[in-house]
């Protein structure tokens, strides 16, 4: 298990401050990978970097993304945080279930931005969400201290934990990249098929396909299959 397969994702965070402290958590356990989608302040900053204390150099290889999508190209498994119980078929897991996670894999941890949280659009991304144990008459936690737990939740994990994950080495998992180009031909697929009558209705059926998708763990041989599948259907009889 490495600790570089493993990245946080700040989706539109609002506080500088949020963000430097988030860097510096990660270091305190040992993560350097750092992503940050449609930040609201301008990245870097003065503020950003006198939080991150000790994780400069974290701040300086940031990445920074104009969209979600696009910040997902390397990561195999995208687990979401929520304070909030969400109605989708989607696994909901605990800390603990941690502990059944894949980390030779590619992980990452999704967090939404202060204010809001995730919506269920961005969730539809995710293999999974991650609710922390808090005080039911009030759940919500800052940015920075949701990610320091998670973050010191999976060092112990990947610290002592041994099992050695067995699987096929014929079989090779689809990237989000992948995942995220059949998904858009499918689309394209059913608009030219008129499958979208009731527009209304478009955004949700479009989530809800992409959560399908996003959660099947395909491999790359079935997304060429799917893909076959919708280039057929693409055709006229």
């Amino acid at each position: 298990m490495n600790f570089n397969n493993i990245s946080f994702i700040l989706h539109k965070p609002q506080l500088s401050e949020n963000i430097g402290l988030c860097a510096r958590a990660m270091k305190n356990f040992g993560f350097k990978n750092l992503l940050v989608v449609e930040p609201k302040p301008i990245f870097p900053n003065d503020k950003i970097i006198a939080t991150s204390v000790g994780a400069k150099n974290l701040i300086k290889k940031t990445k920074i993304y104009s969209n979600l999508e696009g910040s997902l190209i390397n990561t195999d498994i995208l687990i979401a945080t929520s304070a909030r119980f969400r109605n989708k078929n989607i696994k909901h897991i605990s800390l603990d279930d941690l502990a059944q996670i894949n980390f030779t894999k590619k992980v990452s941890f999704l967090f939404g931005s202060e204010a809001s949280g995730l919506t269920n659009e961005e969730i539809s991304y995710a293999d999974y969400t991650l609710q922390i144990p808090s005080n039911i008459k009030f759940r919500s936690l800052n940015l920075s201290h949701s990610l320091v737990i998670v973050a010191q939740a999976v060092s112990n994990l990947i610290s002592t934990n041994k099992v050695d994950f067995q699987k096929s080495k014929k079989i090779q998992k689809a990237t989000k990249k992948e995942i995220s180009n059949m998904l858009k031909f499918c689309l394209s697929t059913l608009e030219n098929q008129n499958f979208f009558k009731q527009k209304a209705k478009k955004p949700i059926m479009i989530e809800n396909l992409r959560s399908i998708f996003y959660k099947m763990e395909l491999s790359q041989k079935e997304i060429r299959i799917l893909s076959s599948v919708f280039a057929g259907l693409a055709k006229k009889p």
